[in-house]
């Protein structure tokens, strides 16, 4: 018997895509835009600004890729509780 069988090789996990999240903030709710490396909008959508907001909101940009960089507008105010 020649050659080796493909089930005894462990598969190759297809690397995760990079991606960027930018956050416009407001007082009631926050827009975020998910971005490939290179720019080209993968995905726009508004969340609540509110915790279970803000966890759906990063549940959503994971969905995309991995998120490497962020980047969060009105950080001393309306993106503050975000941020943190």
């Amino acid at each position: 018997m020649t050659g080796t069988s493909t089930a005894s090789r462990p598969r190759r996990r297809r690397p995760a895509r990079e991606v960027v999240l930018g956050v416009d903030t407001h007082r009631d709710a926050h827009v975020a835009a998910v971005l490939s490396l290179v720019g080209e909008v993968i995905g726009t959508q508004e969340f609540p600004a509110s915790a279970a907001g803000y966890r759906n909101l990063l549940g959503w940009a994971r969905a995309s890729g991995t998120v490497r960089r962020a980047g969060v507008e009105g950080t001393g105010s309306f993106g503050a509780a975000l941020s943190r």
